[in-house]
C-alpha cells in the first residue's frame, strides 16, 4: 500500500461530498474546491477522516492512489487554511503595483509588464526602504497558486552573477564567479 495514501484526510470544519460522477467537491469556510478523480478510487468517510481505497494493485491504481490523497488533502487545507506565497524582486529600479487583479511590474525591460491574475487568487505588493519588494499571492487552490508564482518567476528569472531577477522568497541563488582579471 501507498504510505501517503494509506494516510487519513482529518475533516476539520469541512464539507466533503462525492457526485456520482466521481466529482469530489470540498466547502469550508474560505470557499469551495472540485476535483474530478478516477473511477476506480473510491473515497469513503470514517468517524470524521477521509479515507481513500484502491480497486487492485496494478501500476496505475498505486500512483493514482497516492495522488488523489494528496490533492484532496490539499483541497482540505486550501478551504480551511488558504496557501500563500512570497515573491521578492531583486535588482535596481524592480518594483511591482497591485490594482484589482493586475500586478504592474517595473523588471528592468523597456516597457511594464502588467500581468493579469485569475479571479481565485489574491494579490499585495509592498516596498519597505532598505529592503526588496515582495509580492504576496493568496489563494486556496494550491496548484493555481504555484503555477501563477511560477509565471510571474519566469518573467525575470534570477540570474546567477548578480542574483537580480524574481525570486521566491528565501529562495537560494546559487552564485558564479565573474571574469577573472587578465594576467
Amino acid at each position: 500500500m501507498s504510505r501517503i495514501g494509506k494516510k487519513l484526510i482529518p475533516l476539520k470544519g469541512v464539507t466533503l461530498s462525492v457526485s456520482p460522477a466521481n466529482e469530489v467537491t470540498v466547502k469550508g469556510p474560505k470557499g469551495e474546491l472540485k476535483l474530478a478523480i478516477d473511477r476506480d478510487i473510491k473515497i469513503e468517510e470514517q468517524d470524521g477522516n477521509i479515507a481513500i481505497t484502491r480497486p487492485t494493485d496494478q501500476i496505475r491504481h498505486r500512483a493514482l492512489h497516492g495522488l488523489y490523497r494528496s490533492l484532496i488533502a490539499n483541497m482540505v487545507t486550501g478551504v480551511t487554511e488558504g496557501f500563500k506565497r512570497d515573491l521578492e524582486l531583486v535588482g535596481v529600479g524592480y518594483r511591482a503595483t497591485v490594482t484589482g487583479q493586475e500586478i504592474d511590474l517595473a523588471l528592468g525591460y523597456s516597457h511594464n509588464i502588467i500581468f493579469q491574475l485569475p479571479k481565485e487568487i489574491k494579490a499585495s505588493a509592498t516596498a519597505e526602504k532598505g529592503k526588496n519588494p515582495t509580492i504576496s499571492l493568496e489563494s486556496i487552490d494550491k496548484q493555481l497558486l504555484g503555477q501563477v508564482a511560477a509565471k510571474l518567476r519566469s518573467l525575470r528569472k534570477p540570474e546567477p552573477y548578480k542574483g537580480k531577477g524574481v525570486r521566491y522568497m528565501n529562495e537560494v541563488v546559487r552564485r558564479k564567479a565573474g571574469k577573472s582579471a587578465g594576467k
